[in-house]
């Protein structure tokens, strides 16, 4: 018996898609054995995946390590190894720029099995119940918030997120040079229009990531709307949660919809792995277009194939999640990915935490992320 190992985060979306695809993969090859671990949302953005994938055979990573997975080759170039006629169909049938995200020196480095940025989500009934409607622009917004019916995930790398899509929904998407992460002139409107919403939410919410805020929305009857957390269409399933949550697309800034940053998840495979082939052919399996559709997805999982979100049975299961949520992930912004980047990640959203929860001059703030902008850039691998 071939054992391989798995390690995933601590959510219906990502651990019981991968149980589910692995027992269906032990019923089609009963020679491999495949079990799975667990790890906190924090440490799945946090932890080094170069230590992982030392006692791991299988990893779903976020995107943002890809360039350091790729420098430090903890990882496989899965492209070196899946045919060209299944990596053009991961291609073509990429979510938004989720396929982008894992390609590192034009190879690519996981298959982008799960797709997510931050979108709007409702209680429909406590809105209905206020005789409210569900915000289109960001000034609707502004005045739902201050009938304190609104939430958002305020933990630092979420509130660096959210930064990001302020600056990027005024016209300029940040680290366009090595200088600066953002201009002096969007930085600083996107602080204090960030600050104007955040003054008006209930301070619990930044200890709050999106699993947790969607939690208090469906399990109390405080929070009718959330503007932006990254998407979990568990929570728009029937039976999932105690009440139900409709998502939808980002509310209107000068006109347009705002740009949120890319999230969701790929499945790598370590070099570590004594069982490289096997691992291979269950990520392949995975990341497929039938398993994508059906196992994967009726088990919890939010699919990084764009046959899926396109599926009406699927849309049907979850009150258009994902027809709704779409062209969110369409334009939405792509964080870098290079060796040092996540050191500015891990440290760049204390900063604006801070800021949001206290105030401050947004010139100290903007130029404590260019110090830690130009550490990161640095940074080279050992």
């Amino acid at each position: 018996m071939i054992k391989l190992k798995g390690i995933t985060w601590n959510h219906t979306r990502g651990l019981l898609p991968m149980v589910a695809t692995s027992q269906r993969f032990t019923e089609l090859h009963p020679e491999v054995e495949i079990s799975w671990e667990k790890r906190s949302l924090q440490e799945f953005a946090d932890a080094s995946i170069e230590d992982l994938a030392k006692r791991f055979d299988l990893l779903v990573i976020d995107h943002p390590w890809t360039g350091f997975g790729a420098q430090t080759k903890a990882i496989l170039p899965l492209s070196d190894y899946l045919s060209n006629e299944y990596i053009k169909d991961q291609e073509i049938n990429t979510v938004g720029k989720s396929y982008g995200s894992y390609v590192f020196h034009d190879k690519l480095w996981a298959l982008p099995i799960d797709a997510a940025t931050p979108v709007a989500s409702a209680r429909l009934d406590l809105l209905e119940k206020n005789n409210l409607e569900v915000p289109k622009t960001y000034d609707d917004l502004l005045a739902l918030a201050k009938k304190g019916l609104v939430a958002f995930a305020g933990i630092p790398v979420d509130v660096l997120m959210s930064f990001y899509m302020f600056c990027c929904s005024l016209g300029e998407a940040p680290f366009l040079s090595e200088e600066k992460v953002i201009s002096e002139t969007t930085g600083i409107k996107a602080l204090q229009m960030f600050r104007e919403l955040a003054q008006l939410i209930d301070p619990a919410n930044f200890n709050r990531n999106p699993i947790q805020v969607y939690e208090a929305m469906v399990n109390s009857d405080e929070i009718a709307y959330c503007p932006f957390a990254y998407g979990y269409s568990n929570y728009s399933r029937i039976g999932y949660s105690r009440q139900l949550l409709h998502f939808y697309d980002l509310v209107k800034l000068n006109d347009n919809p705002m740009i949120s940053s890319l999230g969701g998840t790929g499945l790598a495979v370590s070099s570590f792995s004594q069982h490289i082939d096997e691992a291979v052919k269950y990520a392949e399996f995975t990341g497929s277009s039938q398993v994508q559709q059906n196992i994967y997805t009726d088990n919890g999982g939010q699919p990084g194939h764009l046959q899926a979100w396109k599926s009406e049975r699927i849309n049907g299961v979850t009150h258009d999640y994902f027809k709704n949520t779409l062209p969110a992930l369409e334009r939405a912004f792509l964080r870098p990915r290079y060796y040092g980047h996540m050191y500015f990640q891990d440290h760049a959203g204390d900063v604006v935490r801070n800021y949001l929860m206290k105030s401050g001059d947004e010139l100290k703030v903007l130029e404590e992320m260019n110090s830690l902008y130009a550490e990161s850039l640095k940074i080279q691998t050992i």
